[in-house]
């Protein structure tokens, strides 16, 4: 549901920070080896891809072995999660931070399968991998972005706290070629007042 970066992430990797991370519907944990078939089966959709910078379509069990051992690596700064549902604990779609260069900003990413749209579990997944990101790690700004064409993407990003910078462009390999994107950006200390206002201080 987003373009995670103005470039290619690799989405790798989670750092040792405590698991699971808890929202109100979903729970943010590791991939296991077990979420393969739900996770090729939701992840090899077109319009998922479509709104995504590095996700193949199709996506095949290959594809999907090669991301989750990329999940077991560890970076600095880097997460990659598994979103569950928390009635059921399956995997209905993945999210992460990670930098696209090593000196770069940290970039946010996310996608549901499509049956899992439009409840409003994409922005329970994005402000719990933003608390992570802030919390377990020295980040002072995270970066978001979506494609133009993507409005709930956008919703889910500023119902996060992220904030409108600019326009860009970005190779898209679902959408099989360059596509126009929006960026935002969430800075640590505007962060920290939301989380503030939200808990009534």
């Amino acid at each position: 549901m987003v373009v995670e970066s103005d470039g290619r992430l690799d989405e790798s990797c989670r750092v040792a920070a405590p698991l699971p991370q808890e929202a109100v519907r979903v729970r943010l944990d590791k991939p296991r080896p077990d979420d393969l078939a739900d996770l090729v089966y939701l992840a090899d959709n077109k319009t998922v891809a479509a709104n995504l910078a590095t996700m193949p379509y199709p996506f095949t069990k290959d594809d999907g072995r090669a991301l989750l051992a990329r999940a077991d690596l560890n970076r600095p700064e880097s997460a990659t999660f598994a979103i569950r549902l928390k009635t059921t604990g399956r995997l209905i779609g993945v999210a992460r931070y990670a930098n696209v260069d090593a000196d770069g900003p940290v970039h946010v990413g996310y996608w549901l399968g499509e049956p899992f749209w439009g409840q409003g579990l994409a922005t329970e997944a994005v402000h719990v991998l933003v608390d992570h990101a802030f919390t377990h790690n020295g980040i002072q700004e995270l970066q978001g972005s979506c494609r133009v064409t993507n409005p709930a993407s956008r919703r889910v990003l500023v119902k996060s706290g992220f904030q409108y910078r600019d326009q860009a462009m970005i190779r898209s390999l679902g959408a099989g070629g360059s596509v126009p994107i929006e960026r935002y950006t969430l800075e640590r200390g505007v962060w920290k007042s939301l989380k503030g206002w939200g808990q009534g201080r």
